[in-house]
């Protein structure tokens, strides 16, 4: 690119990245802290919530905490959980399983069904009214250092830049936002959480981080189907034994459901296709008829973390500190996340609020990452920590069994296997495709069943089209090489949204990569054999636009 203008710049006391339940949290717990510290928060979304993705239900433990008098206001949150059920499928039976064998923690009673997208729209206007300056539709796309190595801010990126990589007419320079504290809250497989964790060293000592990928409808059901308050979950077929993942099913709200479908992604087929078996599993007898004279009303898809306790890194470096599902704190068996996330978005708000008061800045929130495992986050960690290696290493059927077995140890305070490791990373499990059968999926009915861009369809997703394309494909003849020939191309098949294909051109094989469809779950980033795509932030605002999910 030419030579550009130098960035404008702004000081804050505390930059956060990312307006998901993390980083609201994190600011809110600031201001209520100290009045006068400035905090802002930059979100890529088009608006907070734009690009928040989750079954939900949600454990009320951290909203209690943060704002304990929210039961008497007006809130999205208004749908208690009310009947908690867990099936085990085949393909043509449902057996439930008694909620008495459940481990305790594996009750949803006291928790609520919501839409994770509009508790943080209410989060936001909270933080707001605090004096929380909040930025959407700009992504933070480079961490600043100071002379030292520390964190000392983000920049965010630049606007009407040409697919050709020089400025358009439009082009505007992006903002350096400098901090004491950088609270990066992306998510799951945050970029430049990705970054830092690299930089710095965070994951050395731990276990591989694991991930899940997690798609979702939002449809609104006929009265007569709709039972207000139930919770559903299931594992089993479509999948076999030996592939990970499992359904939910949640009725909340007026005639609204959520359905979704989570596959562990260090499954070993290149030929699986994690959409299709979500279309798969909505014909099982058990769900098929909910869904009868119904309106799909939105899709979505979302990678989440799952390697939990064992693989947390380190969350605290010089100037900042991860938060939320950028540090990896979901609960896998319960499916819950957002509770963690704004726990450690309030403790480490804590750590920095002390730390700007004693007159500190861009060191180490040494008491925040000190802290964690013997917080509620890591209590509630420790007791499922071996829930995800027993079914990855044993299969469903066995792991499942045994993990429920330790969970129950574990709330007497002992377990039976210690605490296992994870292996290998998602990107290494893959087998070559001469070693597999390939999977013929159904063809979509267009009434319960659909295919991928009209899917994308719904989840309102929209790119600047003259741009750089956000997903960096490092080596493309290692592209050709090994992921088209040794694994067939199985990005074509991984990808929710219909991203990448392989198209002929003059008899050779072509990757084709369509940036505008792209949903931002990161799969790609974690699931290519060779970690040779990147996903980084493409313009600001761009992605999806979730309604209500």
């Amino acid at each position: 690119m030419a030579d550009l203008p130098a960035r404008e710049a702004m000081e804050f006391e505390v930059v956060i990245v990312g307006a998901g339940p993390a980083g609201l949290a994190a600011a809110i717990r600031l201001k209520q802290i100290n009045p006068d510290i400035s905090v802002v928060i930059v979100e890529k979304g088009s608006e907070v919530g734009a690009h928040i993705l989750s079954g939900a239900v949600i454990d009320p433990v951290g909203i209690d905490r943060l704002l304990p008098e929210w039961r008497g206001e007006e809130t999205p949150i208004k749908t208690a959980v009310s009947d908690d059920r867990f099936y085990w499928l085949s393909a043509g039976a449902a057996l439930r399983l008694p909620n008495f064998a459940m481990p305790p923690l594996m009750n949803n009673h006291g928790n609520f069904i919501v839409s994770l997208g509009s508790v943080c729209r209410w989060l936001a206007s909270k933080a707001e009214a605090l004096g929380v300056e909040i930025y959407p539709g700009f992504a933070a796309a480079e961490v600043l250092f100071d002379d030292n190595g520390a964190v000392a801010g983000i920049a965010t990126g630049d606007m009407g830049v040409g697919k050709n990589g020089e400025p358009k007419d439009s082009f505007t320079r992006g903002m350096e936002l400098r901090a004491k504290y950088t609270l990066f809250a992306e998510g799951a497989r945050g970029s430049l959480g990705k970054q830092l964790i690299a930089k710095f060293g965070l994951s050395e000592g731990r276990e591989p981080q694991k991930f899940g990928l997690g798609l979702k409808e939002l449809w609104q059901v006929a009265p007569e189907k709709h039972r207000k308050g139930l919770v559903q979950h299931s594992f089993g077929w479509p999948l076999d034994g030996r592939t990970g993942g499992g359904s939910f099913l949640y009725h909340f709200d007026d005639n609204l459901v959520s359905v979704g479908f989570v596959l562990h992604l260090n499954y070993t087929n290149p030929y699986l296709s994690p959409f299709e078996e979500f279309q798969r599993f909505k014909t099982h007898k058990l769900v098929r008829d909910t869904f009868a004279g119904a309106k799909r009303l939105a899709y979505g898809a979302r990678a989440l973390t799952e390697g939990g306790y064992q693989s947390v890194p380190k969350l605290a470096f010089p100037g900042g500190a991860l938060i939320g599902c950028d540090a990896g704190f979901m609960n896998v068996p319960r499916i819950k996340g957002s509770h963690n996330a704004m726990l450690s978005g309030m403790f480490a708000a804590e750590a920095a609020a002390a730390a700007l008061d004693g007159g500190r800045s861009h060191d180490e929130l040494a008491d925040y990452d000190a802290a964690w495992r013997s917080s509620p986050i890591g209590k509630d960690l420790w007791k499922v920590r071996n829930a995800k290696p027993l079914w990855s290493k044993l299969g469903t059927f066995v792991g499942i069994s045994l993990g429920g077995l330790d969970m129950w140890c574990n709330t007497l305070g002992f377990s039976l296997f210690g605490t296992l490791s994870h292996g290998k990373p998602d990107s290494a499990t893959l087998k070559p495709a001469s070693e597999c059968t390939p999977i013929a999926y159904p063809k979509p009915d267009g009434k319960l069943t659909f295919d991928r861009l009209s899917s994308v369809f719904l989840s309102n997703t929209n790119h600047e089209e003259d741009q750089p394309v956000h997903l960096r494909v490092k080596d493309m003849p290692l592209q050709k090489s090994s992921e088209h020939d040794v694994f067939d191309g199985p990005s074509a098949r991984y990808c929710p949204a219909g991203v990448y294909e392989w198209v002929d051109e003059g008899g050779a094989p072509k990757f084709v990569i369509n940036a505008q469809n792209c949903v931002h779950c990161k799969t790609c980033d974690i699931k290519d054999p060779n970690q040779n795509i990147t996903w980084v932030p493409p313009e600001g605002g761009g992605g999806p636009n979730y309604p209500n999910m």
